[in-house]
């Protein structure tokens, strides 16, 4: 008997301290997993991970205490497959961040993208329109009729005397076979009077000169010459006792009639700019007036001293308005090719190295990707690589995410694990 009461006291102390042991399994289990709801971290080391609070061991700063809620672990387990090659950090916010994040986003889209250029020209000569007044026979300049350059010349305007001894014999020619015309045969006289005429007008004598000369009978020593076209003296070479050979020139000039104007087109736009695109021009000199232009010249090679592409338009000039070396103010539309991807280009955040851009993932997830961008238009930029369409980027508080990743260790390499900061 009291062998079996003993037996039954064996038994409940047994079970009594097997029900003790799985109570302390559990409270360690619940002291262990409330271990893990928070640790502490160094900001410049966020590879640092201890349970109480001390100082960073490898630079010494002090230990910032971060909160893990409950169910972050699971969710970064089953998303980090999910991290594209683009990816170079990612953002969990906590509560109580989100209480003071107010995010605004866009979605990629595809757009026409159209540019307006605001470029700088010159107003310059139009070389086609450079004229000369070359001497089409030899001889000696015996007087000028234009003082200065800068002088305005027109068609049939008195330029300067000649003495040309070459002239006078060939105006002789002219008077010998004017008086003849009457004693040989008619087809003849006419034919030798012809020839002579042409030579005199191939050297510059007017019609109404010769004829002066066959009703006086005689070749004046010194022959008038009059200017074939009209324009500016731009250099004065004739001078009084200076001799000219045939084909020197005795007066350079331009016309402003129209002009030209050149742009200076900076190297990212360069591979856009077309023959043919229409430009707008304002001048000073012509206030509360737009003139309109088309390209019709490019430069082949790149200025390498301005790094800027040197094109052209050439503009009319009614009234002579415009001068030489005046400035423009010059507006080209350029339209760009294709329905890109495109995102507002305060979304993105430049660091020089690469470009980046915040994209949401859930309403506390965020997740930085590197972009490939094209060309810049009213305030957009295109997207080549890095996002598709339809995907939410961060808009607005995308330096917020910035300065978290910056804070936690910031951006990892293209390819690497992209770095997860809480």
């Amino acid at each position: 008997m009291n062998n079996l009461i003993l037996l039954i006291l064996a038994l409940g102390c047994a079970l009594a301290t097997s029900v003790l042991a799985e109570d302390d399994k559990a409270n360690m289990s619940a002291e262990h997993k409330h271990e893990h709801d928070f640790y502490f971290t160094c900001s410049m080391h966020p590879e640092i991970r201890e349970g109480a609070p001390g100082k960073c061991p490898i630079c010494g700063m002090n230990l910032t205490k971060v909160e893990v809620e409950p169910d972050e672990q699971d969710e970064q387990e089953t998303t980090a497959s999910d991290i594209a090659s683009t990816t170079v950090a990612e953002i969990r916010l906590r509560k109580a961040q989100l209480q003071h994040f107010r995010p605004a986003y866009f979605t990629v889209t595809t757009m026409k993208m159209q540019k307006r250029a605001r470029l700088l020209g010159r107003v310059l000569q139009a070389e086609t329109r450079e004229k000369t007044i070359p001497a089409r026979v030899g001889g000696r300049v015996e007087k000028v009729y234009i003082k200065s350059t800068g002088s305005k010349v027109k068609r049939g305007d008195a330029v300067l005397d000649l003495y040309s001894p070459a002239l006078i014999t060939a105006g002789e020619e002219y008077l010998v076979a004017h008086r003849g015309l009457r004693q040989s045969s008619r087809s003849a006289g006419q034919n030798m009077l012809a020839q002579a005429e042409k030579k005199l007008r191939l050297w510059g004598i007017q019609s109404f000169q010769y004829r002066k000369w066959a009703q006086r009978g005689k070749v004046p020593e010194r022959v008038t010459i009059y200017s074939p076209v009209s324009g500016v003296v731009k250099k004065r070479h004739a001078v009084a006792g200076r001799y000219f050979k045939e084909g020197q020139i005795f007066f350079e000039l331009y016309d402003l009639s129209s002009v030209w104007v050149e742009i200076d087109v900076y190297e990212h736009d360069a591979s856009l700019v077309t023959r043919g695109q229409a430009v707008t021009m304002q001048f000073v000199a012509v206030p509360g007036q737009a003139l309109e232009g088309e390209i019709d010249f490019i430069s082949p090679a790149l200025d390498t001293t301005s790094r800027t592409l040197k094109i052209r338009a050439t503009v009319d000039n009614p009234g002579n308005k415009l001068k030489p070396g005046m400035i423009a103010d010059v507006t080209l539309q350029i339209e760009l090719p294709g329905m890109p991807l495109v995102i507002p280009r305060s979304a993105m955040i430049d660091t020089g190295k690469r470009k980046v851009v915040w994209t949401k993932i859930s309403a506390k997830k965020f997740q930085a990707k590197v972009i490939q961008t094209g060309y810049e238009a009213e305030g957009y930029v295109e997207v080549k690589a890095g996002l598709e369409e339809h995907q939410q980027i961060v808009l607005d508080g995308n330096f917020l995410l910035d300065a978290q990743a910056q804070l936690f260790g910031g951006y990892s390499e293209i390819g690497g694990d992209a770095h997860r900061h809480n």
